[in-house]
């Protein structure tokens, strides 16, 4: 290279900005929901979830696929595909005349509807969304089983015996409660009357002496009275005498 001349090679600044938005700043994965397992009778139809979320908005070219992968068999065939608003039913396989569309991509649902069930149809149905740019992430399956009669399921019968225990337990608490509360009532009731009886035996005596203390001055005040009385007539009777002996 001649002296002087500008150098070929990348500078620093931007070999920092490359990482950086390759390796600091990564795209966000699609991430995709679907129920673990669903349960159907025979003749009867069933709903596959799916929805998904994306850190993108919502793209005109969204798409959704469903695969199906029978049970027992390897193999996974597509069964339907919505792309650019419409949804494509596969012509090949069972389902072709039994799938319904009832997803909507502007609330991220992507569902469909399997009407006349049968026992063939038991597998494993996938769903994938992709939603440009965002088109990495992982798909979610979930598992169809096919009933002559649906059975109820175990996790609604423990709760429905849950349920009812809890419910036992919290009608014995409330009885107890009542109890216990009629039983303090009564032992309050009884205090209080033993407490009146109480007050009313202390203040009796009182009372009695009260009247006594009062009935005594008054006595004393009746002896005065008729002393005082006599000793009148008397010295009346005494001077009454005299003037007659001086006459």
């Amino acid at each position: 290279m001649a002296p002087g001349a500008p150098s070929s090679s990348p500078s620093p600044i931007l070999a920092v900005l490359l990482f950086s938005s390759l390796v600091l700043s990564p795209a966000q994965a699609i991430v995709v929901y679907t129920d673990r397992e669903v349960h159907g009778a025979v003749g009867s139809r069933v709903t596959l979830h799916c929805s998904f979320w994306s850190s993108e908005w919502v793209s005109d070219d969204i798409s959704f696929t469903w695969r199906y992968q029978p049970e027992g068999g390897r193999d996974a065939i597509s069964i339907f595909h919505y792309a650019k608003g419409q949804p494509y039913i596969d012509e090949v396989g069972t389902f072709k005349e039994r799938i319904q569309w009832v997803g909507d991509p502007h609330w991220k649902d992507g569902s469909i509807v399997i009407h006349n069930l049968d026992y063939s149809d038991n597998g494993t149905f996938t769903c994938d969304v992709k939603n440009p740019p965002d088109i990495v992430g992982k798909t979610s399956q979930v598992t169809l089983y096919v009933f002559e009669k649906v059975p109820t399921r175990y996790g609604v019968v423990l709760g429905a015996v849950i349920g009812g225990v809890l419910g036992v337990v919290l009608l014995l608490l409330l009885l107890v409660y009542l109890i216990r509360y009629c039983w303090l009532r009564r032992q309050a009731a009884l205090q209080r009357r033993l407490s009146a009886m109480e007050k009313g035996k202390l203040h009796k005596p009182g009372k009695d002496s009260s009247k006594r203390g009062r009935q005594t001055p008054v006595l004393y005040a009746m002896l005065d009275h008729s002393r005082s009385t006599k000793a009148a007539s008397e010295k009346k009777k005494g001077l009454g005498e005299s003037r007659k002996d001086k006459k």
